[in-house]
């Protein structure tokens, strides 16, 4: 599952829903296609270069980056300069770990300490306003989210092969966020007025 913040002067993106999806996940399908036919490394190549594309592509049309995005890249650019350099794909089967470690524990732990950056980070994207005990519950889920996403990473590359690693990373972390996607949205629901919903 992805998301964006519109934390930014512009007004409303312009990216359609389609070119969204194809700007999210083009990179991933490409790191799978590329992966089957050449290999892991050359695999890892092309998702550092279509991810950074991407992200240049979504700040050119909309002028703003989704913080999560600009993360996301930053991640797949930093452990993927890793593989290639150092010449070991366990960086690039590691990161979904590092990602979704790092962005449940910074959830949780903002919320511990009483702030929500959840809240901050796609306030202004929600059509509808929140209680407090509201994100407090959204956040719970996307900690759950995040946390599922790094075990079953764990799981897979620590006993999957390479090549049946990279399909469970574009198909299997990209269904299970689809099902947290899915359970958020009616957890949403509860909140929608007649007008919003």
């Amino acid at each position: 599952m992805t998301t964006s913040d519109q934390n930014s002067p512009s007004s409303t993106p312009k990216t359609s829903g389609g070119m969204k999806a194809l700007l999210e996940y083009g990179p991933l399908v490409l790191f799978f296609l590329v992966n089957s036919k050449y290999g892991i490394y050359h695999g890892t190549a092309v998702l550092v270069v279509a991810t950074v594309v991407s992200l240049s592509i979504s700040w050119w049309r909309d002028r703003y980056v989704p913080k999560i995005l600009a993360f996301g890249c930053a991640a797949v650019v930093f452990f993927g300069a890793l593989t290639l350099i150092f010449n070991d794909d366990t960086f690039i089967k590691l990161k979904p770990t590092v990602v979704s470690l790092t962005i449940a524990v910074i959830l949780w732990g903002g919320q511990r300490i009483g702030k929500n950056p959840l809240k901050s980070i796609m306030g202004d994207s929600l059509k509808m306003q929140l209680p407090d005990s509201g994100w407090r519950g959204l956040t719970r889920l996307w900690v759950l989210m995040f946390a599922s996403l790094a075990v079953a990473n764990e799981m897979a590359w620590r006993n999957l092969s390479t090549d049946d690693c990279v399909t469970f990373k574009v198909f299997g972390l990209t269904g299970l966020s689809l099902v947290f996607g899915v359970a958020i949205a009616i957890y949403l629901s509860r909140y929608a007025t007649p007008d919003e919903g």
